[in-house]
């Protein structure tokens, strides 16, 4: 079997896989694959006229994605775990990573074994552009307080901003972790810098949208994203000086304003962390897409 290693020039090839279907989790895009690269070795194969994609690291190797194709086949997925059982050691841990509920049933009747894992917090995009109601009172006090109280601009994301809005990550990243010391979040902390810093190194090249807030010359906050489908738009990344009262409600809204095209915006999972899902249940999302990941039997 002759594997590839994942780079930018395969953007095209995975872009023509994605599309075969209609998703909705935010981790069917390139972009939001490419990024891992500083964390994981990633390398995929066409095997029978699907593409099947693995992330390595010193320990594990997994799919991130199931095999891509027209309809799920069973002995391409039989052949995928017999590859990730090559590089695990325990096999255990050989699993398909973000499978999404319309083929659930598939890997049921196939005798696979499966686990929910943090889904995607789906909300309706004028919900957020608006803030309008007694359900976003609060969002919308901030967002007030915000533009009445500083000097900003609000622009688009320019490549030169990189190295400030990497400083404003390290800043950021540095008051969480004295906020929270859970060891797993410490450690995503760590882990999203390299992702950020791959995606704006790239950003235009993945096709990715974002802004930046400005104060007395300074970049206070930064935000961008990614199209998921035409009605489905993503926010990858929100990152602010929290100094600022009311920056982090005034750029997820502004951003949204600007996306007036799509009618829904995902704003991720939660990591299973309850700080974080507390903070996307207040914008009351509609729903939260399912994500599962599928395992064997004999090794669940």
């Amino acid at each position: 079997m002759k594997f590839k290693e994942l780079g930018l020039s395969d953007q095209h090839l995975f872009e023509r896989f994605l599309s075969l279907d209609e998703h909705e989790l935010s981790t069917y895009q390139f972009c939001n694959i490419f990024i891992w690269r500083k964390l994981f070795k990633i390398f995929y194969i066409i095997l029978d006229d699907y593409l099947c994609l693995f992330f390595k690291d010193s320990q594990t190797c997994f799919m991130y994605l199931p095999p891509l194709g027209r309809r799920p086949d069973s002995a391409v997925i039989k052949n995928c775990f017999a590859i990730m059982d090559e590089f695990n050691l325990n096999k255990q841990v050989s699993r398909i990573e973000n499978v999404e509920a319309g083929y659930l049933w598939f890997y049921q009747k196939s005798g696979y074994a499966y686990y929910a894992k943090p889904g995607d917090y789906l909300c309706k995009r004028s919900d957020i552009a608006d803030l309008k109601g007694n359900r976003f009172k609060s969002q919308r006090a901030c967002y007030n307080y915000f533009i009445k109280h500083y000097e900003f601009e609000f622009r688009p994301y320019l490549l030169k901003d990189i190295d400030a809005c990497l400083g404003l990550y390290e800043q950021w990243a540095e008051a969480r972790k004295r906020k929270y010391s859970l060891a797993f979040y410490q450690q995503m902390l760590k882990d999203n810098f390299l992702c950020q810093a791959v995606a704006m190194k790239n950003f235009f090249r993945l096709g990715l949208i974002g802004y930046v807030i400005e104060i007395k010359g300074k970049i206070a906050g930064y935000t961008f994203g990614f199209s998921i489908n035409p009605g489905m738009f993503c926010i990858l990344s929100e990152i602010c000086d929290l100094a600022y009262r009311g920056i982090s409600q005034f750029i997820f809204s502004q951003f949204c304003q600007r996306l007036s095209g799509y009618e829904y915006i995902n704003i991720m999972d939660d990591s299973g962390l309850e700080n974080l899902r507390k903070v996307k249940l207040s914008y009351h999302p509609l729903r939260i897409v399912p994500n599962y990941i599928i395992k064997r039997k004999d090794y669940a």
